[in-house]
Parts: C-alpha cells; structure tokens; sequence
C-alpha cells in the first residue's frame, strides 16, 4: 500500500513536506486536493483517502475552536467523487468538524453516496494497559475518564475514550440528553459535592503511569484535593447523561497527569472496571511517540476490505458532545439539551478495535 499523491494546505518554516517529497518519490505532492486524488488527471485515480484537518493557522471562532477545514477539505473530496461517477473509502482524523451541522452533513453524505467514511481518535483503537475488552452487553451505570490537555482538542480523546468503552453496554449506544460543563472552582465543587463519583475517579487515577509527584522522595504519590488544587490551574469536566440512564464523565486534569485513563461501574463486577488508553509518549531518548499507528492499522483495512472496523456513529456523537462541552462552556458552564444527541442510537462491532499485539 503505497501513499502515492498529497495535497497540503499550509507551508510553514518548518513543513516537512520537500523533505517527504524527496525521500519518498512515489509520492507527489499536488497543488489542490483535486489533482491529489486524479493524480493530475480528470478522474478520481485512488483507492482510498486520509483527510487529516489539524495543525497549521487557522483562526478561532467566538467560542474558541479552532476553524480546521475538515469539512471544506471533505467537499473538495465528495466533488471529485461525484465528477468521477466513483467513490472510494475515506478517513477523517479526529472529529468530524467543530460544527455540528456540518458533522452531520459529512455522515449523511457518505451515506447517501454510500463510501466507507471512518474518523475517530487513536485512543479508541490503541494498546490498553491492562488489556481488558468491556464485555459485550455489560450493564453499566456510571463511566469516566481522567485525562489531560485543552478544549476542543484534547477533550474531544477524552470522549472517545469513553464512549469506546460505554458503546459495548447492554443494548448498544442510546444516545446522549444533555451535557454540562464544570470549571475552575465550579470543578472543584462538583468534584467535593460528589457529582461524579469518587471511587470511580480513584480508580481511573490508579491506572496513570504518569501522576505528577506530590511530595518528591516519597513513595506514595497519590494526590491529596489540596494536591490536586495546588497542581491543577485550569480544571475542566464535562458530565453528561445518555437516554438510558448511564453518566459519563469526562475529566481533563493538566498537571496532573499526561495520559488517558477509564473507569467504570458495571453490574456484577465487585471492584470498577479500569484500564489506561496506552499511547506511547516519547522521552527524549528511546521511546518515540506512536500516535499514528494505531488509526493506520484499521483505516488500512478498511481500504482493503471496502468495510469500516467501527461505527462511524460513534464519532459523530463524540463531535457531537466536543461541541455541546464547548457550547456549555460558552454559556457560563450551563446545562446543554441535546435533542439532536439523541438521535444517535447504534450497535457496536462484536469485538473491540484496540491494539492487543
């Protein structure tokens, strides 16, 4: 399989583009997303596309997204398609836009033209440390996640990791009713009231391998809330509630740790069901970062196959609540009713994508 054609959109000081180009001479760069995938000529001339909307200056809305161009990117795509009279499979990196009415229009539309359309985080399809597959049909009432990073990026991987877990619940994915944000001290105090709950953010806790140190020379590094306040400047939650009863609960904690860490109440289970989303974080020395990989590994099969290896539905919802979070935060962290959420129903696949190798 062979990356053969590639258009970029910005050129900074630092592109790594010529450099690619000459190393990798199979590979030709275009000067729009057109001639990319006719390779210069008039029809489409692929077999599959990887549509990767992120990096690069780009301005911020009101709320604070940053404007990527995966959907004008993704219209560019649907017009050579439909030129073409052909369509091939495609992946979108990440969420599907900032935009709700906009991620709906691109899931509709692949499945009015009827091409496979996969999109999603690594976190989802990546190692995980234990091993653990959440078994299908569990019945779970509450789930959360503990990780790091800012809004409509990284809390976005967050999301993904739980509804990767969440999805595999007795009778599948009902969707999602309402969202609402917490931050700073509004965090603090919902965390002291026992919003989410704490046995819960205990376990999720003790799956990180990267906690920051509380009290240097001591074995014991678990956090204090005083540890915690003093660690973590800038809080934020997003707490949610789906149609069938089950909470979720999305922590981002910069400060604290680096890492992607779940955790779940499930019947029948006498201690929570917890585990970390595994990426390798790169040291400096031997350890190299491996975000990629995992998303390669089952966009490849989804070219050879002409079959997605999981639900797209899953990041339409989890673009979805990305949005809601950020429309809460927006709104002084008021509460979000998401009819539209709701109609996100879908079954997941019999087996989990993550990495077990």
């Amino acid at each position: 399989m062979d990356l053969v054609s590639i258009y970029v959109d910005q050129h900074p000081k630092d592109d790594l583009t010529p450099d690619r180009a000459q190393r990798f001479p199979q590979m030709k760069v275009y000067q729009t997303i057109a001639e990319a995938l006719t390779q210069g000529g008039s029809k489409l001339a692929v077999d599959g596309v990887v549509l990767v909307g992120e990096h690069g200056d780009y301005p911020r809305t009101e709320k604070g997204q940053v404007t990527y161009p995966r959907y004008q990117f993704f219209n560019e795509i649907v017009k050579v398609f439909q030129a073409s009279g052909r369509v091939v499979p495609v992946f979108n990196d990440k969420h599907l836009s900032y935009r709700w009415d906009w991620a709906k229009e691109m899931y509709d539309t692949s499945r009015a033209m009827k091409f496979p359309f996969m999109a999603g985080s690594s976190l989802a399809v990546t190692w995980r440390i234990p091993s653990v597959e959440m078994p299908l049909g569990a019945k779970i009432s509450e789930a959360l996640c503990i990780c790091y990073g800012g809004v409509d990026s990284y809390d976005y991987h967050g999301l993904e990791t739980l509804q990767c877990m969440v999805e595999r619940r007795k009778g599948g994915e009902s969707g999602v009713k309402w969202v609402q944000a917490y931050q700073g001290e509004n965090f603090w105090k919902a965390m002291k009231d026992g919003v989410w709950p704490r046995d819960l953010f205990n376990a999720a806790l003790c799956r990180s391998h990267t906690i920051t140190p509380t009290r240097p020379g001591f074995n014991d590094v678990f956090p204090t809330d005083d540890d915690m306040r003093r660690l973590v400047k800038n809080p934020v939650a997003y707490r949610y509630e789906h149609n069938d009863g089950l909470f979720s609960t999305m922590l981002l904690m910069s400060g604290l740790v680096s890492d992607f860490n779940f955790a779940a109440r499930v019947e029948g289970m006498r201690e929570p069901l917890s585990t970390q989303m595994y990426l390798p974080m790169p040291d400096g020395r031997t350890t190299l970062a491996n975000f990629f990989s995992p998303l390669v590994n089952n966009f490849e099969q989804m070219y050879l196959t002409g079959k997605e290896t999981y639900p797209l539905e899953r990041t339409l919802l989890t673009t979805g609540l990305t949005a809601a979070g950020v429309d809460s935060l927006f709104q002084k962290q008021a509460r979000i009713e998401t009819p539209h959420l709701s109609a996100v129903k879908y079954q997941p696949t019999k087996e989990s994508t993550f990495w077990r190798s």
